[in-house]
């Protein structure tokens, strides 16, 4: 015997919502998405046109869609008219692809996925899953959607502008010593610029204009080959000129796209060549991509940021900016790395913010090894004197204390060293062990007192048992989204072009891996949102209104 089934069978329509399962995402993308106040809507506002599509329902649309790993428009087109959350979301409404598509990236959408992330956060609190007391700050390259061979490197065009400065001067040294053109007033000596290009392809324009009428005056045919091998010069000097000027603009505007960075894609100007993690083996390939920030706790992102700087020093200090800007007061403990460790953003959070830094340096790992400590050559081995401020080297000679030195990276800031020369090397044993310096020349050292003092900070507290088991849930909390965005979502690879449309591909990405742990930790009896909810109640219920 079989259960009932007739395809002829008239069903009246049910509630879509009787369908879903109970604790359904679903649910979760509702309830944060009504949970965003309305002023954060107001932008979306038109007065003329066909009315669109609510702004809610649309959010809700691509948050469920990322979920369930569906990135291209044309497939949540699909789901609309196949997958039940989606249904009972739109409430029967079909939006196309290129609606689905403009939306996403709008410039107004990073503010409601703000308000995502925020809400998200209080809901966090409210519930007890985070305790606000650190957050794990870390960073992943995520591959743009460009082209991987139409790249621009920095230095290749620095060294083609070169060349292109050299020829133009000499071209224009020619013009003048063969007194085609009169001498014009440069700005700079060392180079032409391109309305002094142009000035002279307007000398050069007169004096082939003035051959043109000579040869048409002239009826004698020898005067006229002659003149025309004289006009030879000035024509192919013309010709240079256009090509230097087309050639001195493309790389004015390419170190303008460039800025600090080193390369950048032609298909994506904003996304810059970077080593990308590809297999276990960790052969990489430069590929074109954004340096993804993230700060989590309980293995939620609370916030991210992207950033075209390939390496993760650089992005801390603009990156808490953001976050104490746009999201949320920063918590007693910042955690990361050692690829943070800088002084600079030691600086930064210990003086201007005043929070702890539970960041440790380069040589942090090394420095516990016994080898390294037992290792007579290090300098940080060496006995110090304090009061005749002199460090005294493995053969027991002293190097004194000589002058101090100001540097000034390219990015400004300064750092201060005390500069200690030894009394003699000449002779000495361990002379290649000990230093690199050329024959005659005394071994020096460089000391940075400000940066001794921080890494003895980050030691101290590294050994203490509370801050030390902050530090130790690093790997636990922030490593494990990454891992969620990659594996489980499989989003590998940005589907749009440009930094502000793929911040807003990247908001949707992370909140999706948030909805999902989020579901997938709800148990039952536990303040489940999921019930059957009334009219009256739709927009209040789970999530509690904040206006940031």
């Amino acid at each position: 015997m079989f259960k009932d089934y007739n395809m002829n069978q008239v069903i009246l329509p049910l509630d879509l919502e009787v369908k879903l399962q109970n604790n359904d995402i679903a649910f979760h993308v509702h309830h944060l998405v009504e949970s965003i106040p309305q002023e954060a809507f107001e932008s979306f506002l038109r007065n003329t046109g066909c009315p669109a599509y609510h702004p809610r329902m649309m959010l809700k649309i691509i948050l469920c869609a990322y979920s369930q790993s569906v990135f291209s428009g044309r497939k949540i087109e699909a789901l609309l008219k196949d997958s039940i959350r989606m249904m009972w979301l739109t409430q029967g409404h079909e939006p196309s692809y290129r609606t689905i598509n403009r939306f996403r990236v709008q410039p107004e959408v990073k503010e409601l996925l703000r308000q995502c992330f925020v809400q998200f956060r209080t809901v966090l609190v409210e519930e007890k899953l985070i305790d606000q007391e650190a957050i794990f700050i870390d960073g992943t390259k995520i591959e743009a959607n460009a082209n991987k061979f139409t790249f621009v490197w920095k230095k290749s065009t620095e060294n083609y502008h070169n060349g292109l400065i050299e020829k133009s001067n000499q071209l224009y040294n020619e013009l003048l010593e063969k007194e085609i053109m009169p001498e014009i007033e440069r700005e700079s000596a060392e180079q032409l610029t391109v309305e002094e290009l142009k000035q002279m392809v307007q000398s050069v324009d007169n004096v082939v204009s003035e051959y043109d009428q000579k040869i048409e005056k002239s009826s004698d045919v020898e005067e006229r080959k002659k003149l025309r091998s004289e006009r030879k010069i000035p024509k192919q000097a013309r010709k240079q000129l256009l090509d230097y000027i087309a050639r001195k603009q493309k790389y004015q505007r390419d170190f303008e796209i460039l800025g600090t960075r080193n390369s950048y894609s032609k298909t994506d100007l904003d996304a810059t060549f970077m080593r990308m993690k590809d297999d276990y083996m960790k052969n990489g390939q430069l590929k074109a991509g954004y340096n993804v920030q993230v700060a989590t706790e309980g293995q939620y992102a609370l916030a991210y940021s992207l950033f075209s700087n390939p390496t993760d020093t650089r992005t801390l200090i603009p990156f808490l900016d953001e976050i104490e800007q746009y999201y949320f007061e920063l918590p007693t403990y910042i955690v990361a790395d050692a690829g943070y460790g800088s002084e600079q953003n030691y600086d930064d959070i210990l003086s201007n913010r005043q929070r702890e830094a539970l960041i440790t340096y380069n040589m942090y790992m090394k420095e516990q090894k016994k080898k390294h400590k037992q290792n007579q050559f290090h300098s940080a081995n060496w006995h110090y004197d304090v009061e005749t401020d002199q460090y005294t080297c493995p053969n027991q000679q002293r190097l004194a204390f000589r002058y101090r030195s100001v540097r000034t990276d390219k990015y400004n800031f300064k750092r201060e060293f005390k500069v200690y020369e030894c009394e003699d090397c000449l002779g000495c044993p361990f002379r290649s062990s000990c230093t690199k310096a050329k024959e005659g020349n005394n071994r020096k050292l460089m000391i940075n007192e400000k940066w001794e003092q921080q890494k003895e900070y980050v030691r101290a507290k590294l050994s203490e048992e509370e801050t030390s088991s902050i530090y130790r849930q690093r790997k636990t909390d922030v490593e494990p989204v990454f891992g969620f965005l990659k594996a489980n979502l499989r989003f590998t690879r940005f589907s749009v072009r440009g930094k502000s449309k793929a911040e807003n591909e990247m908001g949707f990405t992370l909140m999706a891996v948030n909805l999902r742990k989020f579901t997938a930790n709800h148990q039952e009896g536990h303040k489940n949102p999921c019930r059957k909810i009334e009219k009256s109640e739709m927009d209040c219920t789970h999530f509690t209104f904040f206006v940031i």
